[in-house]
């Protein structure tokens, strides 16, 4: 079988399974969601075995240690993954809410109602919670889907999609509504980016390579899911200890993943205050340090500071490495925020109200967030159960894609004998 006709295979399964599960009621959903987050937390041993066969091939492929932990399955990355099932079975099903409703002047009675996307190809890198993340919001929005991950984590995955199918063939509905591609050819991810016949919508969910690959050549309508470029502002009027704090934890906490800072920003005004301290800070957590001309002028030539260049703001580094730049005041920070961003999460440290207010009004992103970390654009953290990716384009779906991002709509006109004059 080529390629075309294997990925085809797998459009089929998923556009028949999609239909039923499009019409399936929401207790059987969640019965299957609940049962993936027992078969998860229950064959714990089983993905972690198969987890350290990945993490054992990237280690030996050189693939960096912030890499590596973005791989490595937890135990509490295990119990994660179950939470976040059950945290969507918990969560009100969007499909048949209806939107809209009114009635016209001829007696035509006319409903917005939401129902699902259909067939969701999802092409994803590196973290395979990102299997159950996607297989259980798709099934609670009603939608199959075709999963594609990387060859770096190819056993988890087909450890994840396995349980996972396992529990929607005990619940009562068809496995082929969670689809796993194994096969790591490159070629698989060309061949479904034309499968219009088949995918309704497909999201990357990755690097920059992976993300602009799919929106330049995929032939299937795209939902694009965010670099990220994060930044932190601290404002002249910043409670510093606070600065210092959310700075930390929004390079240092999980530095691989897309909502993690990539630029410290600093007014000139506590530049030399803040910046020594943070630094030093910084340094001592193995953070590579990179800072323009007048940030290195303040350090005085601290030892181990490097020096930016232009490339370094349009930089996703997703490890500890930082680059630092002092600005005049909120408005070079917002500035060199919508210049060099990717519309994804941005933080500022303040206590004026106004300058807070300025800040989220004229920052473009999806996220915007005054005196706490970058760190919380996730769908578990705002709510919505898990996300399938972070969108930082305008267009359905900004911000984390939950439940309601993975919905379309539908117009029912319901008459009784009305026709057009």
């Amino acid at each position: 079988m080529n390629v075309q006709e294997y990925v085809k295979d797998y459009g089929r399964r998923a556009k028949s399974a999609s239909r039923v599960l499009a019409v399936t009621d929401t207790v059987k959903k969640n019965r299957a969601l609940e049962l993936a987050a027992e078969k998860i937390k229950e064959n714990r041993d089983y993905l972690i075995k198969e987890n350290e066969k990945d993490i054992e091939y990237a280690i030996n492929n050189g693939i960096s240690s912030a890499m590596v932990d973005r791989l490595r399955l937890t135990d509490k990355r295990i119990d994660d993954m179950a939470t976040g099932l059950i945290q969507l079975a918990n969560l009100p099903d969007p499909i048949g809410e209806v939107i809209h409703g009114t009635v016209r002047p001829n007696g035509l009675e006319i409903l917005k109602k939401r129902v699902p996307l259909g067939v969701i190809g999802i092409i994803f890198e590196s973290r395979p919670n990102v299997t159950a993340d996607a297989a259980g919001l798709c099934v609670k929005s009603g939608n199959a889907c075709i999963l594609r991950g990387g060859s770096e984590a190819v056993n988890s995955n087909i450890a994840i999609a396995k349980l996972f199918r396992e529990a929607l063939k005990d619940a009562g509905l068809p496995e082929d509504c969670v689809n796993l591609i194994d096969n790591t050819d490159r070629a698989i991810v060309n061949a479904l980016m034309k499968l219009n016949k088949y995918v309704d919508v497909l999201i990357p969910r990755g690097g920059k390579g992976l993300i602009n690959n799919v929106v330049m050549n995929s032939t299937v309508p795209v939902i694009q899911t965010g670099e990220g470029i994060c930044h932190l502002y601290v404002d002249c009027n910043a409670d510093l200890d606070m600065a210092l704090n959310v700075t930390m934890n929004a390079k240092i906490q999980r530095p691989s993943v897309c909502n993690a800072i990539e630029t410290l920003l600093v007014s000139k005004t506590v530049a030399d205050k803040f910046l020594p301290v943070v630094v030093k800070e910084l340094m001592e957590k193995n953070v590579e340090v990179r800072v323009c001309s007048i940030s290195k002028e303040i350090l005085g030539n601290m030892e181990g500071v490097k020096d930016a260049d232009d490339s370094d703001w349009d930089t996703e580094y997703n490890d500890l490495v930082l680059s630092i730049k002092t600005v005049a005041g909120i408005e070079e920070a917002i500035e060199h925020i919508n210049s060099h961003g990717t519309m994804h999460s941005e933080s500022i440290i303040t206590t004026s109200y106004d300058k807070a207010r300025k800040f989220q009004s004229e920052v473009d992103a999806s996220s915007v967030y005054v005196n706490c970390s970058t760190r919380f654009t996730d769908g578990f953290e705002f709510g919505l159960g898990a996300e399938i990716g972070i969108s930082n384009q305008k267009l359905h779906a900004r911000g984390p894609m939950g439940l309601y991002e993975l919905t379309t709509v539908k117009y029912l006109i319901n008459g009784n004998g009305q026709v057009r004059e």
